[in-house]
């Protein structure tokens, strides 16, 4: 790999945030790649993994920096890789591709399109008809505006109104409208469902977890656009640099053991000769072993290690040493796994 370098995209807010469920930096040290920096805001670094380049950032940015080239991989969410891959095509007429190589199964949100109170009760399909028949010119706020955009696009070509409503027009909050018909869309940085409520704009886009600021407000979910989570992006054009694409799937391979080993243990314990085949029997019969278990062979013991998903509903971690424990299994110990990968066909890039 020689002096080769890869530019990892790291995310500011959430998911950096120990106290707000993101779990990112205990995520990559279990992966062996411990940060320095990134808990106090940068700038951040890879002290134990020099080939790694932290470059601090918001994932709404990654998109167009990954685009670009000037970042190798980056973690962000579905939805902001989605909004810069739209501005790209609608504002500079160009196409880009961006491949989600890896989730990392937390940040997830909704993106929906709100309305104000009195749409209670009225399918997306009828609300909109109705107010585009009205208005010639309707408005909206969203922070991802050409994830509104194009939420409106497919819904004016499904009811009739995309020659009446084509133009669009996307603009800060709240200046004068620059068409006379179809949709303004203003562009905003939070607090969407306060401008809704108020009357300001006609309707707006939103990213919610629960729905429950929505309903604080008096407002209702009249559409689901699209479901995100966080995850590794990466420009397809990496895998042209061998050096690089090597680094990339080190990086993700290491990423993907500590995701895998998030709800699973290892369970060691021992057990006499005579009780050896019931408890084989028993592994085989829940699955509790790949191709083989794992046995160390002594004089009088038989030593065994098995992987458990402590979050498994159909055979709690609690019953399932009980019952090893009955089969005559002693000395049963479980040990938290930092990371677990199944082999290097656990990535797909």
């Amino acid at each position: 790999m020689n002096d080769t370098r890869l530019i990892v995209g790291l995310p500011a807010g959430s998911l950096a945030d120990p106290d707000r469920g993101g779990s990112l930096i205990d995520l990559l040290k279990d992966a062996g790649f411990p940060t320095r920096g990134y808990d106090k805001g940068g700038p951040s670094s890879f002290p134990l993994a020099s080939f790694l380049v932290g470059w601090d950032g918001r994932p709404q940015e990654f998109g167009a920096q990954l685009a670009i080239g000037e970042l190798d991989i980056a973690i962000g969410g579905d939805d902001w890789i989605r909004e810069r891959a739209l501005e790209f095509q609608y504002e500079y007429g160009r196409e880009i591709q961006l491949t989600k190589v890896l989730g990392l199964g937390r940040g997830e949100v909704q993106i929906v399109i709100i309305g104000a109170e009195d749409t209670a009760g009225q399918s997306c399909d009828a609300w909109l008809s109705a107010l585009l028949k009205a208005k010639p010119l309707v408005t909206m706020v969203s922070e991802m505006p050409y994830l509104a955009l194009e939420w409106f696009r497919g819904k004016i070509d499904a009811l009739g109104f995309a020659e009446s409503h084509h133009d669009y027009s996307v603009q800060k909050f709240k200046t004068p409208p620059r068409i006379e018909s179809g949709l303004v869309i203003y562009e905003t940085w939070g607090k969407t469902e306060a401008k809704v409520k108020h009357g300001s704009v006609d309707f707006g886009l939103e990213i919610t977890q629960s729905g429950s600021a929505i309903r604080n407000y008096g407002l209702n979910i009249l559409d689901e656009i699209m479901s995100s989570e966080a995850g590794v992006w990466a420009n397809p054009a990496l895998r042209d640099d061998p050096d690089k694409y090597d680094l990339a799937r080190m990086f993700l391979l290491n990423l993907y053991g500590s995701i895998y080993a998030e709800d699973k243990v290892l369970v060691f314990f021992n057990a006499k000769k005579d009780d050896v085949p019931a408890l084989l029997d028993y592994l085989a019969a829940n699955s509790l072993y790949g191709d083989e278990p794992t046995i160390n062979e002594g004089v009088n013991f038989t030593e065994f290690s098995i992987q458990l998903n402590a979050c498994n509903a159909a055979l709690p971690l609690a019953k399932a040493r009980y019952e090893l424990a009955k089969l005559g299994a002693t000395a049963i110990e479980t040990i938290p796994l930092e990371s677990s990968i199944p082999g290097l066909n656990a990535i797909d890039f």
